[in-house]
């Protein structure tokens, strides 16, 4: 059962990392042209910057769950890191459920502005997206970032999950 529950995490972290990249890669592909068409032919995508803006929002709160899967999100560890073993087990495990607390959080206060945008049909000015896409990257990628984290803490223990419980997170 775990294992079929690993693999559909997997599967999900994966996703959430395809589609982060395929973001960037958009974005990325969308100021290319936007610097030929600008310099080379005189004319510019109106849309472009917007485009380009929603699409890195994506990939940043879209790829912010695996990169909390794995624990290499920002934290302040450096004093965690100088403390005995016990203690720091006790202050990661800590550290993790005020993220996953944080994440939630920021997701409820989140959902109501998406709620009203999409209620109001309200629109990005030159690239006519609904503004409801966007901004619900957010409150869903917070969601996913507080699963895999309690994921990883369940499934794993504390502390990254890319090395091993015997290696320091410095080598």
């Amino acid at each position: 059962m775990q294992s079929a529950f690993m693999r559909a995490v997997n599967a999900l972290m994966a996703a959430l990392r395809v589609a982060a990249g395929v973001m960037l890669v958009a974005s990325v592909g969308i100021n290319f042209v936007n610097i030929v068409g600008r310099y080379v032919f005189s004319v510019s995508i109106t849309w472009a910057e917007e485009a380009m803006l929603f699409l890195m929002i994506g990939c940043v709160f879209l790829g912010a769950g695996p990169v909390g899967y794995l624990g290499r999100h920002i934290r302040m560890d450096v004093v965690v890191l100088a403390l005995p073993p016990r203690a720091r087990r006790f202050f990661e495990i800590f550290s993790d459920l005020v993220t996953i607390l944080t994440c939630v959080m920021l997701a409820i206060f989140a959902w109501p502005v998406v709620s009203m945008l999409a209620e109001l049909n309200e629109r990005s000015d030159t690239a006519n997206i609904p503004l409801a896409i966007p901004q619900s990257a957010l409150p869903l990628g917070l969601l996913l970032m507080a699963f895999l984290i309690a994921v990883r803490l369940i499934v794993r223990g504390p502390g990254r999950a890319d090395i091993g419980p015997h290696q320091d997170a410095d080598h």
